[in-house]
C-alpha cells in the first residue's frame, strides 16, 4: 500500500476512535446529569439528558456508515480490522448506555418530587460506580490498555452488589409502607437500568481486550475474592 494511502488510512482510523470517544464523553455526561437530576429532582436537567441521547444516536449512525465504507474500500486485516470492529461494537454499547440513561430520566420526570430522599444515596452510589467503570474502560480503549480493560471486567461484580443492596432497600420501603409501592417500582427500574449500564461497560472491556491482544477473555469471571490471585497469575 503506497505511503500516502497508509497515512490516509491511519488518519481515518484515528478519526473513528475520536468519534467513539466523543460518544463516550456524551454517555459519561448523561450519567452525571442523570444522577444530578435525581438528587435535585430537576426535571429540566432530566429532559436535557433525554435530548442528548439524540446526539449519541446520530453519532452511532455516522460511525456505522464510516465503518462500512472503510471495510469496503480499505479491506483491513489483523489489528486494523480488529480496531474497526471494536469501534463498531463499542459504539453500539455506548448507544445502549445512552438509552438506559434516557430511560432513567423519563422515570424521573414521571416521579417528579415524589421520591423525596428515598433511594437517593443508593442511586448516587450506583451512578458513581458505573460512571467510573465507563470512564476507566474508555481510557483503556483510548490508550489500548488491555490491563485496564481487565480491571473493569473483573470489577463488574461490585456493580451487581450495589444493585442487590438497592433492590433489598427498595423492597423494604415497599413492605413497610404500601403507599410507596409505585415509587418503589420506579426505583427498581432505575436500579436495573444502572446495573445494565455496568454490563455494557463490561462488554466494552471485553471488546477492548480483544482489540489489543487478539484474545478473548474467559467466559467465567472470577469472584472478587479471587481477583488478587488472578492478577498475580
Amino acid at each position: 500500500m503506497p505511503t500516502h494511502t497508509v497515512k490516509a488510512f491511519t488518519s481515518e482510523l484515528n478519526a473513528l476512535t475520536s468519534d467513539v470517544l466523543r460518544m463516550g464523553g456524551l454517555a459519561e455526561a448523561m450519567i452525571t446529569d442523570m444522577a444530578t437530576a435525581f438528587a435535585r429532582q430537576d426535571s429540566d436537567l432530566a429532559r436535557k439528558v433525554i435530548e442528548t441521547d439524540d446526539e449519541v444516536d446520530a453519532l452511532e449512525s455516522r460511525l456505522e456508515r464510516e465503518i462500512m465504507r472503510l471495510l469496503a474500500l480499505r479491506q483491513p486485516v489483523s489489528q486494523d480490522l480488529r480496531g474497526i470492529i471494536a469501534a463498531l461494537k463499542v459504539s453500539n454499547d455506548l448507544e445502549r448506555i445512552g438509552d438506559l440513561a434516557k430511560n432513567v430520566c423519563k422515570r424521573l420526570i414521571v416521579m417528579g418530587e415524589e421520591h423525596g430522599q428515598t433511594g437517593q444515596k443508593s442511586v448516587e452510589r450506583m451512578s458513581k460506580a458505573v460512571r467510573l467503570q465507563l470512564k476507566t474502560v474508555l481510557d483503556a480503549y483510548s490508550t489500548e490498555n488491555a490491563q485496564e480493560a481487565i480491571n473493569v471486567w473483573l470489577h463488574d461484580e461490585e456493580i451487581d452488589e450495589h444493585y442487590n443492596s438497592m433492590f433489598r432497600e427498595v423492597l423494604t420501603y415497599m413492605m413497610e409502607d404500601p403507599r410507596k409501592i409505585s415509587l418503589g417500582a420506579h426505583l427498581l427500574f432505575i436500579a436495573k437500568n444502572l446495573e445494565r449500564i455496568g454490563d455494557h461497560c463490561t462488554n466494552i472491556a471485553e471488546v477492548v481486550h480483544f482489540f489489543v491482544t487478539g484474545d478473548d477473555l474467559p467466559l467465567t469471571r472470577p469472584q472478587v475474592s479471587e481477583i488478587g490471585r488472578t492478577m498475580e497469575a
